[in-house]
């Protein structure tokens, strides 16, 4: 495997072990309840990056078959690409973002099933990233709604930060609902 392709993948991976802790940190039976009237619950926050994860899937299978099909070159590159985004940014929770209608979760699946979509479509995404080994995939480059033009490990850094965004916010979530308990559990 190309090291930019393990450093992202080992990076989607850690990402992914810390949305599980916070998941876990919440109880199974708060995972679909949302902590307030414009607050995502658990599932929705896993729903959402169910839909932009498999959204990215589709366009990185095809991005990486034409780039084959027009003769990418050889990556030739090995150094990091962990820096070549604002992964802090991205991640950055103390500005609300308001998600894209298409990418907003419905809400008709709940915490675990939503969990197990979401692990398929990482295995999706990640064979159709892991098509593009050995090329340079630094060289293929297609447009961002926010961020702009940037290249495929950039994509695939950008699935990383918004899942660090929605780890927090899931540990918000948590925070919510434990505080919620708490007051519900004092005396008046």
């Amino acid at each position: 495997m190309h090291p930019r392709i393990e450093e992202v993948i080992n990076y989607l991976d850690t990402e992914r072990t810390a949305l599980r802790e916070a998941v876990e940190s919440v109880p199974p039976e708060l995972r679909n309840k949302q902590p307030g009237a414009d607050r995502w619950s658990v599932a929705q926050v896993l729903q959402h990056l169910l839909i932009i994860e498999k959204r990215i899937g589709l366009v990185m299978t095809k991005w990486i078959t034409d780039a084959k099909t027009g003769g990418i070159g050889t990556e030739t590159e090995t150094s990091s690409v962990m820096n070549s985004l604002p992964l802090q940014l991205i991640a950055d929770r103390s500005q609300r973002r308001i998600a894209f209608e298409e990418v907003r979760p419905s809400g008709d699946i709940d915490a675990e099933s939503a969990w197990i979509a979401l692990e398929q479509s990482r295995e999706t995404l990640r064979a159709a990233f892991l098509a593009g080994d050995g090329r340079a995939l630094s060289q293929v480059i297609q447009p961002h709604p926010v961020l702009g033009p940037i290249n495929l490990y950039q994509w695939m850094l950008f699935v990383g930060g918004h899942e660090v965004r929605h780890t927090a916010q899931v540990h918000e979530i948590a925070d919510q609902l434990r505080a919620d308990a708490a007051a519900g559990a004092s005396p008046a």
